[in-house]
C-alpha cells in the first residue's frame, strides 16, 4: 500500500493557471509560486462584491483521539465528491504549522487519496504567510521595547506590556522569559513569553480582515500595554500599523492549489481552534464562495472547539451562513471513546461502539442548536465492520440525521458520492436558518458560561474576582459585544483532556482572559491549556528527513 506522500508525489498535477482558470479567474491575476501554487491578487478579489454567493458546507468532528478522525481528508474527498458528481466545487483550508508537523502530526493536507497538493510544499513554509505573521508580530514587539529604550513617550507602564512575541514551532522553554538582560545597552528588563504564531492576534487579525484597509484598522486596534493610569497603548500610537501592513500585504492574498483530483483548493491562514478560532481566512472562505457554487470548508479540533468558533465568531463578523454541517467520525474513535486501548481497535466490538457514540450525539446536538441541518460522515477504516457501521448508523438516525459510510481515502471521490449528493441535496433545500449561541448585547462572562453550559454542558464557570472584574472593566470600555474565543483542551468537552466520551457535571476553571482589540474577540484560557505548546517526547521531527534522492520523508 502507498503511503500518502507516495500518493501525493505520483499525481499528475496541472498547471495552476488551468486550475485558476476553472474557476474563471484569468491568469494575469494569478501569482505564481512555481508551477502548482499561486496567490489571487486583490484586484480581482475586489472585483467579485456583486456576484451572489454559492453554497457554505462546514466540515467539522467528534473530539480527536489518536485513532484518527480525518477530517481534513473529508473535506478534500467531499470537495472532490462534489466535483464528481458535477457540481462547481472548491475547498477552504487551513495553512499548515511547522509545530504540529514536526511534533505530533508530520502533516496537514489530508490523506491518502483525498489531499491537497503540494503536500511538501504545503506542510513547509508554502508561500510564506506564517513567516510574515510572525515577522509582523515581533516587529510590534521590537517596536514597544524600543519605544520604551528611547524615553517612553507614550509613557508605556513596563509591567502592563501585554504584547508577546511569537514564533511557529512547539517550544515550551520560551512560554515565560525574561528580556533585556545584560545592562544598560539591552534595554529595560522584563517578564515576558512566547506564543506559537498560529494564536497570534495578528494571525488572527489576517483571517478576519475583508482587505488591506480592514487589515491596518484592525492592527491598528490592537492593545499592547497600558499606563499606569490603566488607558490602553495601542498598535497605532506606536504607528507600526503600516509597517505591519507591508509585511502582510501579500500574506494577505488567499493561496491557490488542487486536490489529486483538482478540485481548487483554497489554502489560507492557519489559527489552532484550542488555542485561537481555528477557521481558515474569511477573504479566502469569501472569495471562493463568489467563484463556486459550493464551498466546503472546516474549522479546527472537534465541533466543541473550532465548529463552535466558526459560528460564532467568523460567521458572526464575515456575515456567512453555512447551509449544512457535516460531522466526521471513526469508528476507531467511538471505540476510543468507549474506552477501547489503542492497541485493541483492530478486535471487533459493538458495544464499546454504542458506548462512545454518546460524544457524536453531543455535537448533532451542538451543531442543531445554531439551525443547520447536520449530516455525519463515517469515514472508513479497513477494520470496521459492518455490525460497528450499522451501530454508529442507527444511533445517528435516532438522533434525527443521516450517516455515510465514506471511503474517500482509499477510492477518492468514487468513495464518498452518496455523502456529497446528499449534502447538495440540503444546500440547494435551503434548510437551514442559522443563527449564532448569543446575541452581542449578552454580557462577556454570560458568553462565556453560554459556552461551557450549553456546548460543553458544564454545571458552571470557576472563574476568581479579578478576572470578573476585568471582563466588567472590558465592558465599561465599550468591548462589551465582543464574542468570545475559549481556548481549552481539544480532547474532551471539558477541561481534562483524559475525560472522554459526553461528560456532564464538570466545571469549566478559567485561569486567564486575553482581550485581542484588533480581532475582534475576548480569549479566554480554561484549564491547563498552553498558547505555546511543547513537543512530545518524541517528536515526528525525529523521522523527517531527505532520502538519496533529496526527497522528504517521514513529513506524513
Amino acid at each position: 500500500m502507498k503511503t500518502d506522500i507516495q500518493i501525493a508525489r505520483a499525481a499528475a498535477k496541472k498547471p495552476i493557471a488551468e486550475i485558476g482558470a476553472s474557476l474563471g479567474i484569468p491568469s494575469g491575476d494569478l501569482l505564481p509560486f512555481g508551477h502548482d501554487k499561486a496567490k489571487i491578487g486583490a484586484t480581482f478579489i475586489d472585483g467579485l462584491r456583486d456576484r451572489p454567493n454559492g453554497k457554505l458546507i462546514l466540515v467539522t468532528a467528534i473530539n480527536p483521539t489518536p485513532a484518527g478522525e480525518g477530517k481534513t481528508t473529508t473535506t478534500v474527498g467531499l470537495g472532490d465528491g462534489l466535483q464528481a458528481i458535477g457540481k462547481r466545487a472548491a475547498i477552504c483550508i487551513r495553512e499548515a504549522s511547522l509545530g504540529p508537523c514536526f511534533g505530533m502530526k508530520g502533516g496537514a493536507a489530508g490523506g491518502g487519496h483525498a489531499q491537497v497538493i503540494p503536500m511538501e510544499d504545503m506542510n513547509l513554509h508554502f508561500t510564506g504567510d506564517f513567516h510574515a505573521i510572525t515577522s509582523a508580530h515581533n516587529l510590534l514587539s521590537a517596536m514597544i521595547d524600543n519605544h520604551i529604550y528611547w524615553g517612553n513617550e507614550l509613557g508605556i507602564d513596563e509591567r502592563r506590556v501585554t504584547w508577546r512575541r511569537v514564533m511557529d514551532m512547539n517550544d515550551r522553554a520560551l512560554r515565560d522569559t525574561v528580556t533585556s538582560l545584560g545592562g544598560v545597552a539591552n534595554g529595560f528588563p522584563r517578564q515576558t513569553g512566547f506564543d506559537i504564531t498560529v494564536a497570534s492576534e495578528v494571525m488572527a487579525i489576517l483571517c478576519l480582515a475583508r482587505d488591506l484597509d480592514d487589515l491596518q484598522n484592525r492592527l491598528g486596534d490592537i492593545i499592547v500595554a497600558y499606563r499606569r493610569d490603566r488607558t490602553p497603548i495601542y498598535c497605532r500610537d506606536l504607528k507600526a500599523d503600516g509597517a505591519m501592513t507591508v509585511l502582510l500585504r501579500d500574506a494577505m492574498q488567499p493561496n491557490l492549489v488542487q486536490t489529486l483530483e483538482h478540485t481548487p483548493a483554497f489554502v489560507h491562514g492557519g489559527p489552532f481552534a484550542n488555542i485561537a478560532h481555528g477557521c481558515n481566512s474569511v477573504i479566502a472562505t469569501t472569495t471562493a464562495l463568489k467563484l463556486a457554487d459550493y464551498v466546503v470548508t472546516e474549522a479546527g479540533f472537534g465541533a466543541d472547539l473550532g465548529a463552535e468558533k466558526f459560528m460564532n465568531i467568523k460567521c458572526r463578523k464575515a456575515g456567512l451562513a453555512p447551509s449544512a454541517v457535516v460531522v466526521v467520525a471513526t469508528v476507531r474513535a467511538l471505540k476510543m471513546n468507549g474506552g477501547v486501548a489503542r492497541a485493541d481497535l483492530g478486535a471487533e466490538n459493538v458495544a464499546a461502539v454504542r458506548e462512545g457514540c454518546p460524544n457524536l450525539g453531543r455535537h448533532i446536538e451542538n451543531l442543531k442548536s445554531f439551525g443547520v441541518p447536520v449530516v455525519v460522515a463515517i469515514n472508513h477504516f479497513t477494520a470496521d465492520t459492518e455490525a460497528e457501521i450499522a451501530a454508529v448508523q442507527d444511533y445517528v438516525a435516532d438522533h434525527g440525521a443521516e450517516a455515510f459510510v465514506c471511503r474517500h481515502w482509499a477510492d477518492g471521490s468514487a468513495g464518498i458520492t452518496d455523502l456529497a449528493t446528499r449534502v447538495a441535496q440540503i444546500a440547494d433545500a435551503d434548510m437551514a436558518s442559522f443563527a449564532p449561541l448569543y446575541p452581542d448585547a449578552m454580557p462577556l462572562f454570560d458568553k462565556i458560561e453560554t459556552i461551557a453550559k450549553r456546548i460543553y454542558r458544564a454545571d458552571e464557570v470557576l472563574a476568581d474576582k479579578k478576572i470578573r472584574d476585568q471582563l466588567r472593566a472590558w465592558e465599561a470600555d465599550g468591548y462589551g459585544h465582543l464574542p468570545i474565543c475559549m481556548a481549552k483542551t481539544q480532547y474532551s468537552f471539558s477541561t481534562d483532556p483524559n475525560l472522554r466520551g459526553a461528560p456532564t457535571g464538570h466545571g469549566v476553571p478559567v485561569r486567564e482572559v486575553r482581550l485581542s482589540a484588533g480581532a475582534g474577540f475576548i480569549v479566554v484560557i480554561c484549564g491547563s491549556i498552553m498558547t505555546m505548546p511543547g513537543l512530545p517526547r518524541t517528536p515526528s521531527a525525529e523521522a523527517i528527513g531527505l532520502n538519496d534522492a533529496g526527497d522528504v520523508e517521514g513529513l506524513f
